[in-house]
């Protein structure tokens, strides 16, 4: 497999079509290599627009939805992240790159393990990864200008807007299958929020991340 030539398809094949047009973007995708965060068994499927299967049950997001995602929280040099939902690293990589310093949490003790190896092998120091549920953010470091929730959430928890600076934005995949929608949130003010429905889609929920009960007595 041509590496090169396969990264280069991904990008205008699935990706620039989803509107990621940002150059920056697309550029940082050249520069951070998708394939040295994909577990060795599925190397040939690093470019493939699919979920790439993780330890433990875990994958990782679509090209399409990491990238979309990436360049619509708008984040800026100087700015702190927070993402939930670790993975393999791939996310944090790219966020890191673009912004001051993130923090990662990772309920997985394998995948927290396999992140820092792969942040470390690549060369990115700005990212903390913490064990944990990050289902409700991680407050000890909070506020935060940029959140992103690699994983969906059927409800979006009230904890995660609160951990949000003023002009501080949220990235998140909120529903359950088959309907989910990505959401950008902006907060506004102290009270106030803004809210922008990105794309429908239907990605695996955060491991954590319980559906609403509807069982009924």
């Amino acid at each position: 497999m041509n590496i090169e030539q396969a990264r280069f398809n991904m990008i205008e094949q699935q990706i620039r079509p989803w509107d990621v047009l940002d150059p920056d973007v697309l550029e940082l995708l050249h520069v951070v290599k998708r394939e040295n965060f994909v577990p060795a068994a599925h190397k040939a499927l690093a470019f493939v627009d699919a979920e790439i299967p993780l330890p433990g049950g875990e994958s990782m997001l679509m090209p399409k939805i990491e990238a979309r995602l990436l360049q619509d929280v708008n984040l800026k040099k100087h700015e702190n992240v927070l993402e939930i939902g670790t993975g393999s690293g791939y996310m944090a990589a790219l966020l890191a790159h673009k912004g001051r310093h993130v923090t990662t949490v990772e309920i997985s003790p394998e995948l927290k393990a396999l992140a820092e190896k792969n942040l470390a092998d690549n060369g990115v120091t700005n990212v903390k990864v913490e064990l944990g549920d990050g289902a409700q953010g991680w407050p000890s470091g909070a506020p935060y200008d940029v959140i992103v929730v690699s994983g969906s959430l059927p409800v979006l928890p009230e904890a995660l807007l609160q951990q949000l600076k003023v002009g501080g934005r949220l990235a998140v995949i909120i529903g359950q299958a088959p309907a989910m929608k990505a959401q950008l949130i902006t907060r506004t003010g102290e009270a106030g929020y803004d809210t922008r429905t990105l794309f429908e889609t239907s990605v695996k929920p955060l491991a954590s991340a319980q559906a609403p009960s509807t069982f009924q007595f």
